[in-house]
């Protein structure tokens, strides 16, 4: 990818991200709790604060997903025999995706919480 221009870098990001949307269902359903959460933005209409909290917490859930996906990938290429090590990679990125997720939860809950309670 070195000295490749602009737009050819984004072909390939985009393409990253087509190949997650065919073939991983979490990240699926990742991006139809994104599209909730700004349809819930645009209804609600909150402060920037909320927009940019419930943006950058639904964004690291899909970044934490595309990375968790390529590392995944990788490892059943080069390794398609199971190993303990290489388990433990695959299982603790899954961690990190649901700590993000949750994370996101939780920044959404107090959200809803900050328009119910005032």
């Amino acid at each position: 990818m070195k000295n490749h221009n602009l737009l050819q870098r984004l072909g390939y990001a985009w393409s990253g991200l087509e190949t997650s949307w065919k073939s991983e269902k979490s990240f699926r359903t990742q991006m139809g709790g994104l599209v909730f959460v700004i349809v819930v933005l645009l209804v609600m209409q909150p402060s920037p604060v909320w927009w940019a909290l419930l943006l950058l917490t639904s964004g690291g859930v899909l970044a934490a997903e595309l990375m968790n996906t390529a590392v995944e990938k990788l490892v059943d290429h080069l390794y398609p025999d199971q190993h303990p090590t290489l388990k433990t990679v695959k299982d603790t990125l899954a961690g990190a995706v649901l700590v993000m997720s949750v994370t996101a939860l939780l920044v959404f809950a107090a959200f809803l919480w900050s328009r119910i309670s005032t």
